[in-house]
Parts: structure tokens; C-alpha cells; sequence
């Protein structure tokens, strides 16, 4: 493979073996000489392992705090402020790092698949297995484009394998990564795991596009038989998320990350970045069939002698995760670009097994929600322990957030007013009674309640107020059993259930107080009728 020459000067790099925008086949050959622990497996993916580091380290991401972005960046613990000064610091002990390496590779790409929106990206890095992965993860340009690319709108200096020095002030650890929208870079030091360029990037775009009044959006998307059929799946971990959104029976936009411009929705990603814990081809046939040659597998364990991977094994991590292109699943829609969706669904596993398998949310409802971003599970694993627990995650993905969310929610509502969007709130949870005597909704009917929004079967259905939670609950569902939509009916004691609904919307209260400043009355009204104290 032929380095390119390509002038890095601008980006401070004088190193003369650069590898720009290499093929897999390439990126495979160079882990095999240059990435240790990288392997190649059965199915041709390519395995490799991103060090001490399995998972991103939100405690070290900083934002540089700079006159005219101060106004406007939530600060607190998902942006944690870091001086220009520091900043350059950082910036410095990357380059310097990265001018001592004999090769480095480069890709340029794009994010976000409408042009009118889309950054041009450029991430320089060390090390085959990132290149790889954002290859991968970013929109590929194509030959004309990347001849015509120029000089990139952002650039991410992935300095990995050297830590960052723990005497600069301000940081927390080894690892920092560190995002200067004044400057338009990131820096990346002491953490070589491959999510950060990914979600670094991702939170470039949730400050970017806002500013434009665009929305942008920590979730899944797919499309029906026609363009105007659009659903956009919001969930955090466990809610079922991947696996509603992924139906054989509807064009997949994206599994992750979107925007929602005055032209529709669009994809920010050119590729996917599943987990694989337990992974199987029964349960998730997608993407089991979408690793292959040019997928990057991270952290599985797998059999050294015939290449077999385990998706069972946890021994590296849980975290265990396969990068690929989108077109890799059989059903992407190529472009990833779609119209203005017409149903929005909240997913949320509720252990408490207070909420309905489905209901209608207002647009204010809507906006509470989105920023509240509920699930529950169990708040732990020792005997005895069956109380579950609930987690907020604004905007169903706080960690990537730069704005209030109220900035968002506000966004979100603007465009569902302007095209007409439902939302619904769906509870893949538990039904029956709280965790240890309540059982989870079989899938078979939630696949039916998302089905039936798909169709506007739920327009115009009879539906009852819920007491707490203020919001519209269906009564008939096609295919779903009508006792099962009302949770109330569900519980043998009725009385228990009202405690624990009541319980759960003060959950709800207490966790939107930190929220009040920077929302408007018309969210805070839309919330449950009771108080984080009464």
C-alpha cells in the first residue's frame, strides 16, 4: 500500500508516510504488521482490541470554554469546561506524539448523508484498527469527492496510545478527550477505545445543528413502503431499541444517530456500531449476517485455532461491538436520507410495571419525556435485591448533549407541530406487577403496537387519561391482547398499583428538577400530577 502525500501542515503533523482513505483489504494488512492482538476470523472480520479501555470515559471529556460558545453550552458533568490554554497543551503532546510514529493513516470523510448539512471530517491516527473503524462509521467519500475534499470543517487528532499527563491541570486521569469548537479539532490522548472519534463527533453535530434548526438525535430510524412512512425509535440500553427499529419489513436509515432538518431526516453515520454480547443469527439476523470482511469486531473472544468468534464471551468486556458500512445490512436505505417522520416512538423498559405497553404523548408530553429519557432495571444482582431502579438520560442521550436540553425537546416539538408527528410512549417492560411478580410484555404484542402505529391503526382508537401520568392510553389494539393496555387491570391489587404509579411519577418529578431552569412552563406543566415531595 502507497503512502499518499498529503500536507498536514495546517493540522501541525510533518510525518511523510500517511496512508489517506485506505481500502479494508489494505487496513487489514496493516493490522496484521502493525496492530497487535488483530486477527482475522471465519466469517472474515477483523479482530482487534482497544487496550485498557473498553468503553468511552465520559468523566475525561472536556469542552474548551471560549467566549462565543460559553452562552450556550450546558455546562456541568456531560460538559465539563477546559481552557484554551490547557487545550493546547493537550493538542501539543498529540501532535508531538504523532510526528514521532513512522505511519500514520488518515481518513477523510463526511458526516451527515444530506450535503446541505454534512461536515467534512478528517481523523488522523496511529493505528490501522481506527482507521478501519471510521472508514467504516463515517460517510465514504467518492473518488471525485475525495480529490475535491480540501481542507476538512473538523479534524480529530487520535493520539491514543500516549496518556495524557496527569501534572496539566484539569485533568482527571490518563485519558482526555477534548473537543474546541473554536478551533475545530479534537484531541484524543490515553484512551485507545474507537467509540470516542465515533460519539466526539456525534457531539460536534448536537452544537452544530441546532444553531442551523436542525435537531439532532441519539436514535434509530427506519422507513415503510412509502416516503412518507417514517419512525424514529428513541431507547436506552435494554428497551429493545435494535431490535424494533430493525424490521424486515421496513428500510433501515440508521441504528444511531440522526438529524431532523426542514427537508426531513438523514443519517449523521455511514455505518453501524452494534453491540454483540450474545449475539445470535435467530435473534438478530442483520446484523449477525453483516459480519464479514471489512467489519471491525472489538474485543470478542474468539477460537485461535479455526477463528470462530463467541459472542458469549465477556471475558474483555460486555461491551463487546462490531463496526460496519450500513450497506452491509441487506435493508439500509442508500442514501440515508428520508422524509419528516409521522411517529416518534419513546421506548422504555419499566420495571416498576406502572406504564401502559402504549400511549399518545402531546407534543408537551412529548418534550417531558424526551428530556426525562426513562427506563428502569433492577438495582442489583444480590439475593434478595428486587427493587428496581430508575435511570434518566436526557434527550435519551445526555452524554452527548452540548445544549440545555430543553433546546432540544423545544426543537423536537417545533417539528412535530409542523408535520403532523405523533408520539408514543412505548413500555417494553414489565405488565402485572413490579419486578419479581410482574412479567415482561412478550414481544409478540409490542411488534404488533409498533406495527399498528406503522399503520395509523391507533388513530382515532378509544383511549382513557392516565391519573399520574397525564397522558392518552388506547383501550384496542389490533393483535394485542385489550387487558394487557391497561396496566391498573393487569395488577391483582389495585391499590398497590396506585402507590407504585404515584411512587414512579415522583421519580419522574425529582429527576426534572434539575431541568426547571432553562424549560418553559408549557414542559413542566406536561409532567406527572404529583410533586418530588407529595
Amino acid at each position: 500500500m502507497a503512502a499518499q502525500t498529503l500536507d498536514l501542515s495546517k493540522q501541525g503533523i510533518t510525518v511523510k508516510k500517511v496512508l489517506r482513505n485506505s481500502s479494508p483489504a489494505a487496513f487489514y494488512e496493516e493490522a496484521i504488521k502493525y496492530d497487535q492482538g488483530s486477527a482475522i476470523t471465519k466469517e472474515g472480520a477483523l479482530v482487534v482490541r482497544s487496550g485498557k479501555r473498553t468503553g468511552r470515559s465520559p468523566a475525561d471529556k472536556r469542552v474548551v470554554d471560549t467566549p462565543d460558545i460559553h452562552d450556550d453550552v450546558w455546562w456541568g458533568n456531560v460538559n465539563i469546561s477546559l481552557d484554551e490554554h490547557t487545550f493546547d497543551i493537550n493538542w501539543q503532546r498529540a501532535t508531538d506524539y504523532l510526528n514521532t510514529r513512522e505511519r500514520l493513516y488518515v481518513i477523510d470523510g463526511f458526516a451527515g448523508w444530506d450535503p446541505k448539512y454534512r461536515l467534512k471530517v478528517r481523523i488522523i491516527a496511529e493505528r490501522p484498527y481506527h482507521g478501519l473503524f471510521m472508514h467504516n462509521m463515517l460517510i465514504r467519500p467518492t473518488k471525485k469527492e475525495l480529490e475535491h475534499f480540501g481542507e476538512p470543517d473538523f479534524v480529530v487528532y487520535n493520539a491514543g496510545k500516549f496518556p495524557a499527563n496527569k501534572y496539566t491541570e484539569g485533568m482527571t486521569s490518563e485519558a482526555s478527550v477534548d473537543v474546541n469548537f473554536k478551533r475545530k479539532e479534537m484531541v484524543i490522548l490515553g484512551t485507545e477505545y474507537a467509540g470516542e472519534m465515533k460519539k466526539g463527533i456525534f457531539t460536534v453535530m448536537h452544537y452544530l445543528m441546532p444553531k442551523r434548526n436542525v435537531l439532532s438525535m441519539h436514535c434509530s430510524a427506519n422507513e415503510g413502503k412509502h416516503p412518507n412512512d417514517v419512525a424514529l425509535f428513541f431507547g436506552l440500553s435494554g428497551t429493545g431499541k435494535t431490535t424494533l427499529s430493525a424490521d424486515k419489513n421496513r428500510k433501515l436509515i440508521g441504528d444511531d444517530e440522526h438529524c431532523w432538518s426542514d427537508d426531513g431526516v438523514f443519517n449523521i453515520e455511514g455505518g453501524c456500531y452494534a453491540k454483540t454480547i450474545n449475539l445470535s443469527e435467530e435473534k438478530e439476523p442483520e446484523i449477525y449476517g453483516a459480519i464479514k470482511f471489512g467489519t471491525v469486531l472489538e474485543n470478542v473472544g474468539y477460537d485461535e485455532e479455526t477463528r470462530e468468534v463467541d459472542y458469549d464471551d465477556i471475558s474483555i468486556t460486555q461491551n463487546t461491538r462490531a463496526s460496519y458500512p450500513i450497506d452491509y445490512i441487506s435493508n439500509a436505505k442508500i442514501p440515508c436520507v428520508a422524509g419528516h417522520p409521522n411517529n416518534i416512538i419513546f421506548l422504555t423498559y419499566d420495571a416498576f410495571g406502572v406504564l401502559p405497553p402504549v400511549s399518545k404523548l402531546s407534543p408537551e408530553q412529548a418534550m417531558y419525556h424526551f428530556i426525562s429519557g426513562y427506563t428502569a432495571k433492577v438495582a442489583g444482582t444480590e439475593v434478595g435485591v428486587t427493587e428496581p431502579e430508575a435511570t434518566f438520560s436526557a434527550c435519551f442521550g445526555a452524554a452527548f448533549l452540548v445544549w440545555h436540553p430543553s433546546k432540544y425537546a423545544e426543537l423536537l416539538a417545533k417539528k412535530m407541530r409542523e408535520h403532523g408527528s405523533n408520539a408514543w410512549l412505548v413500555n417494553t417492560g414489565l405488565t402485572g406487577g413490579p419486578y419479581g411478580k410482574g412479567s415482561r410484555m412478550d414481544l409478540k404484542s409490542t411488534r404488533a403496537i409498533i406495527d399498528a402505529i406503522h399503520e395509523g391503526e391507533l388513530d382515532g382508537v378509544p383511549t382513557v387519561e392516565d391519573e399520574v401520568f397525564g397522558f392518552q392510553i388506547p383501550t384496542e389494539c389490533p393483535n394485542v391482547d385489550p387487558e394487557i393496555l391497561l396496566p391498573r387491570n393487569t395488577w391483582e391489587d389495585h391499590e398497590a398499583y396506585d402507590k407504585q404509579a404515584e411512587k414512579l411519577g415522583k421519580l419522574f418529578a425529582k429527576n426534572f428538577s434539575k431541568y426547571k431552569d432553562g424549560s418553559s412552563e408549557a414542559i413542566i406543566q406536561a409532567g406527572p400530577k404529583v410533586s418530588a415531595e407529595g
